[in-house]
């Protein structure tokens, strides 16, 4: 299961940022688009998994917020959203530019104390 690896690499990420901020940490929010293969059940199932084992972070919450995937047409100049996989802007032509939805970040940290 890739996601606990993925939930490791953010208390990493976490760690090393906030340092000894880390346990005052309330919630974050995780921000994955469509193509990153990441679940957000099993992402989530992985972070309570995570906390368990590691009780000092018990209190601490996570969110999913997952992202559509946009691309953008070079004939057209714009973005267009991409459905059922299908790399096609309304004008016709293909796209393979991708704006946004292979990210994977976290997107807010929030403490206990601000």
């Amino acid at each position: 299961m890739h996601e606990l690896s993925i939930v490791k690499d953010i208390f990493d990420t976490l760690t090393s940022h906030y340092e000894t901020r880390v346990d005052d940490i309330q919630k974050i929010q995780v921000t994955a688009g469509l193509l990153s293969n990441v679940q957000p059940v099993l992402i989530q199932n992985a972070f309570d998994a995570f906390i368990t084992e590691n009780t000092h972070y018990r209190d601490m919450e996570m969110e999913v917020v997952v992202n559509d995937i946009i691309a953008y047409c070079e004939h057209c100049q714009k973005n267009f959203p991409v459905h059922f996989h299908r790399f096609v802007c309304d004008c016709g032509q293909p796209s393979s530019t991708i704006v946004q939805g292979n990210e994977l970040y976290i997107s807010k940290v929030i403490f206990k104390h601000d």
